[in-house]
């Protein structure tokens, strides 16, 4: 659903209408992003290549119809401001540098926001009491750790302790490390939404102890967007329905979080 979403809103793709094939190279994509780089066919490493290249072509030919296009469309769309930016050289963006901006978009946009929803709606469920809480949207982040490695490089020496990180240095920064240490967050492996009510909002949506969305310059670009998106559904679903647990709810993390049995949930109106 939130991929639909997303991708009407980004790209005006329908995905009802395509028998769901942009969203299944995507999944492809994202089972073997972290798998070991053996690209031989069978490999996970190479199904994630090929959601990606088949993820690419379906972008790029609905790119160059909206370039040949005779007329700007009514509704602007994300694909319509590349156009206008390339066609008007107000930055020295190719075709290709737009595709790969498309491509990142459309990931980051429902990749984390899914699995947040479902991780909380999973925690609500075990924890009926926290329904009156909307911090839910951080505690749930917090405890999921949805993205399980940020990648950054050190632009200088930097100094721990005992350690020197040389400059130029590639580091692998795992938030999970920070979200679920003891001596920041008390009982860190319980889903407590109420602990937010004595820590500060997150500056810009991130701090040293909270990385959900990444950090510093190179903050998650959807941050906020992923936060509207999964604040409007739990505001819906909470005011609007009950549920209960079916079946599945199983949560692991390969690479990033993921429901292999998915989670079955039975809504009824409030009303």
């Amino acid at each position: 659903m939130i991929f639909s979403v997303t991708a009407k809103r980004l790209i005006s793709y329908d995905s009802s209408s395509s028998d769901g094939k942009l969203w299944k190279q995507f999944d492809a994509f994202i089972r073997g992003l972290l798998a070991f780089p053996l690209y031989i066919p069978g490999t996970a490493f190479y199904q994630c290549m090929q959601g990606r290249k088949e993820v690419m072509k379906i972008l790029r030919k609905l790119f160059d119809e909206r370039k040949k296009a005779p007329s700007r469309r009514e509704k602007v769309d994300f694909i319509d401001l590349l156009i206008d930016t390339i066609k008007e050289d107000k930055l020295a963006m190719s075709d290709n540098f737009a595709l790969n901006l498309i491509f990142l978009l459309l990931f980051a946009g429902f990749e984390t926001t899914s699995s947040g929803i479902t991780a909380a709606i999973k925690f609500l469920t075990d924890n009926p009491k926290a329904l009156q809480e909307l911090t839910v949207i951080h505690e749930s982040l917090r405890l999921a750790n949805i993205a399980p490695l940020l990648f950054k490089k050190s632009k200088e020496d930097v100094h721990i302790k005992a350690y020197t990180i040389p400059k130029g240095s590639k580091v692998m920064v795992c938030p999970s490390i920070v979200h679920l240490n003891p001596t920041i967050y008390e009982d860190p492996n319980v889903f407590n939404p109420w602990r937010w009510k004595e820590i500060a909002e997150p500056l810009g949506g991130a701090s040293k102890d909270f990385m959900a969305f990444g950090g510093g310059l190179r903050l998650c670009v959807g941050a906020e967007f992923a936060k509207m998106q999964m604040a409007i559904f739990l505001h819906s679903l909470v005011t609007k329905y009950r549920w209960k647990a079916v079946k599945g709810g199983t949560m692991v993390l390969s690479p990033g979080l993921r429901f292999p049995d998915g989670f079955h949930i039975q809504i009824v109106h409030k009303y």
